[in-house]
This record gives structure tokens, sequence and C-alpha cells, in this order.
């Protein structure tokens, strides 16, 4: 970690600031691991929550920075404490005490050989929960070929194929490629999904795209791709959940407003006769402020 952050090329951003110093990052991080909350989430898809809820650890900032985020509490690094690697361990295991199916890292590409090392840690103390790579798409393959053998599940977006979209909204004309290459490298380290007696997910790919406002043709797109590449290789999660942050009118005036159920439910007639099947949908009430959870450094 440190050789990387002190010329930092870490995340496609290649932002090449000496984060060891405490230059902050694209990702609004400097070299040291921070978290802002850990503990049991119920609002994954069912095959990671379950019953007892995936132990997830929110980390602080994100390379993407997307105008409409859910979590700009801490994407922006507003929010968020300073911990070691050795205390990332603890808090593993701790997950796993209190039920967690799994261990969900939130966000962690910028902290990504840091993060790797704990979880070395973990796998060689037989922790026996899977670990899940929960982040936006927007990955270096090289750095995802450093985790092959530790992450058990990959939990990416693929949030645009239009470049025009993901450079107005995430400042990333090359979303698309860099996302493509990324999970394609996921499907390649796991080929196929598997689940336990509780349909649990242990190990393969599951790749989540949020519908934006009045991108119908751009989700279309996505889900084209997705099934047309890797077939039944992965599972895809169709969300509905995009919840307008304050503000966001004055400067993105069509993002200022949810999914309406009929644009949806093309979007999701759409899947069905691509025969996507593997797949997860939601219901309008996903779009509400109470499924985001509170950054308060709960489990830290």
């Amino acid at each position: 970690m440190e050789q990387l952050a002190n010329n930092c090329h870490i995340c496609p951003r290649n932002c090449g600031v000496n984060r060891q110093n405490g230059v902050l990052g694209t990702c609004h991080c400097g070299a040291k691991l921070s978290v802002a909350r850990a503990s049991l989430h119920m609002w994954e898809e069912p095959c990671i929550s379950g019953e007892n809820g995936s132990g997830t650890i929110f980390f602080t900032g994100c390379n993407l920075g997307c105008v409409y985020c859910q979590n700009a509490a801490i994407s922006r690094g507003h929010a968020g404490k300073e911990i070691t690697k050795e205390r990332l361990l603890e808090i593993f295991f701790e997950l796993k005490d209190q039920g967690a199916h799994n261990i969900n890292l939130v966000t962690a590409t910028h902290f990504l050989p840091a993060v790797l090392a704990a979880i070395q840690k973990a796998k060689d103390q037989s922790i026996g929960i899977p670990f899940v790579y929960n982040c936006g798409g927007y990955e270096k393959v090289e750095m995802l070929k450093r985790a092959e053998g530790l992450i058990d599940i990959y939990l990416p977006d693929f949030k645009y194929w239009s470049p025009a979209l993901s450079e107005s909204y995430s400042r990333a004309a090359d979303y698309q490629e860099v996302a493509k290459a990324a999970i394609s490298e996921m499907v390649r380290q796991k080929p196929a999904c598997t689940f336990n007696e509780k349909g649990m997910m242990t190990a393969g790919v599951l790749v989540r795209h949020m519908m934006l406002p009045g991108n119908l043709k751009d989700s279309k797109a996505v889900l084209s791709y997705l099934k047309s590449t890797f077939g039944d290789q992965l599972y895809i999660s169709i969300m509905r959940q995009y919840t307008p942050p304050k503000e966001i009118e004055k400067q993105f005036p069509q993002l200022a407003r949810t999914i309406r159920e009929q644009e949806y439910e093309k979007l999701i007639d759409y899947a069905l006769s691509l025969s996507i099947t593997q797949a997860f949908v939601q219901e309008g009430e996903a779009a509400s402020e109470s499924f985001i959870p509170a950054f308060d450094g709960s489990g830290i």
C-alpha cells in the first residue's frame, strides 16, 4: 500500500498524488484506512443479506463521486474514523460473531492493498464466511488480480453505457470500457455462482445496475451487454432505488425525481425479452432514504 500510495495509481483515476504524505486523492482520502460504519445490513440482495444480515463495512471515500450519490456523507470523505489493518481484522470477526453471513466491503477500492492484507490474515485464521467486494465497477484489472483467491463474491455496479452520461454524472468518460474489463476479470476469477443450502451466495459475480431517471435506453444497453457477454455466469440486480439527493435539481434537474413505475416495468420487460432470469428486482418503496444507513461510526 505504501509504495502505491506514494504515487497513487490504485484506481483508474491515476491521480498520482502522494497519499502517504496526507495528500488526498480523487477518492478524498489519504493512505490510512478510514471506515464510517460496520454493522449487520439487511438491505442488500436476499442472497447477500439473508436472515441475519450482511456484515457490511462502509469505507470512507470513493473514486467515482457520482453527482447523485446516496452515500455522499462518506463518499466525499466527510465521515469516518481512521483505523489500522489490525482493527479491521478484529471488525471482520466481530461481525462474524454477530451472525453475519459474509463480510461486505463497500467502496474499498482506494484501500484495496491494505484490505486484502487483512483478508489474508482472516482467512489464515479460518474466518469461514465469504468476503464480498462491493464496488462501483470502476476498477483496475491489475488490482483485481491481487484479490484473486481472497474475494469470494464480486458485487460491482455497471452504472452507465453512454460515455456522455458517465462523464456528466461521474466525470469518467471511460467508465464503460473500464467496467467491462473489470467485470470480465471478476467473472474470470469466479466463472460460476454458487449458493449454500439456505440460498446464500458463497461465490460468484452479482452485477448491480441502478436505473436513472429518463435513461431507459442506457439501462437496456447495459443489460443487453451483460446477457450477451456473460450469459448465465453471473446474476444481475436491476435496481429502482434511485433517491434524488437534496439540491440536485439546481444543476441536474433531470435527476430530481424517482423512477416511474412505467419506465421500470419497461426495463424489466426488456430483461425478460433477453431471457434474463438470474436477476433481482425491486419494489417501488426501495426509493426511500430509510434504506440509507446512518454513518455514525457504529461498530468501529
